[in-house]
């Protein structure tokens, strides 16, 4: 596997990416969507994940015009609160636009297939739904997306095949607005949500107090046979 910090030139400016490339043909492109804590360790070690599945991972520097740069952690309490001033302050339909530039990017990658998509953890998470909703993205993967009930009038607009990792222990997105959001998604049959009996928010973060190595194998394995359907060939 190679991988690299580059930049990517979008419609309105330059955004800072994590890019890892797997050894033999890729079988496809995935968009990696930070939380918000930047592209630190963590978003590098799912990069890495996919990678070794044989997809090309981009992770993209989606706080590039708040602070670009930066690598937070979610043990720090002042790493803390700058993220959280940074995700309240995020626009999301700016960062939808700014996937659009990435996917665009990752087309033009030797040995590509022309065919991308997304896996979005909690803020990257609810990017990847409305990615379903509004643009061409071959397909979405969503670990805890937080707020996507409150944009689930777009849910009629969903057009592209969409998976949903909820965790049922989760205070950011509590056990009934998951079952809200299953109500909501699951008539459309491009919809796939999970659920995962006593997680925690960001159980797949790597190094994190509430890493659940179990869930984040069975989410992982769902999450690669769902890219592998819909990006391979």
């Amino acid at each position: 596997m190679e991988s690299r910090n580059i930049t990517v030139k979008l419609r309105d400016g330059e955004m800072g990416a994590y890019l890892a490339i797997p050894d033999g043909k890729p079988v496809g492109a995935i968009i990696a969507v930070m939380e918000i804590w930047g592209v630190n360790h963590t978003m590098r070690a799912h990069a890495h994940e996919f990678a070794e599945a044989g997809f090309i991972c981009l992770v993209p520097d989606l706080f590039w015009r708040q602070e670009p740069g930066l690598e937070l952690s979610d043990t720090d309490p002042r790493d803390s609160e700058k993220a959280f001033d940074l995700y309240y302050f995020f626009d999301y339909d700016l960062g939808v636009r700014d996937m659009e530039d990435a996917m665009s990017y990752l087309c033009t990658i030797d040995g590509g297939n022309g065919k991308v998509g997304t896996v979005g953890y909690c803020l990257g998470g609810k990017l990847g739904f409305l990615m379903c909703c509004r643009t061409d993205i071959d397909c979405a993967v969503a670990y805890y997306g937080t707020y996507i009930e409150h944009s689930i009038a777009e849910a009629p607009k969903l057009h592209r095949p969409f998976m949903l990792h909820q965790s049922m222990a989760d205070a950011w997105v509590p056990p009934a607005v998951c079952h809200f959001i299953r109500r909501q998604l699951s008539p459309n049959k491009l919809v796939e949500v999970h659920d995962y009996e006593g997680a925690d928010h960001a159980f797949a973060r790597h190094g994190s107090p509430v890493f659940d190595a179990q869930h984040a194998e069975r989410a992982l394995k769902l999450s690669v046979d769902f890219f592998h359907k819909h990006l391979d060939g």
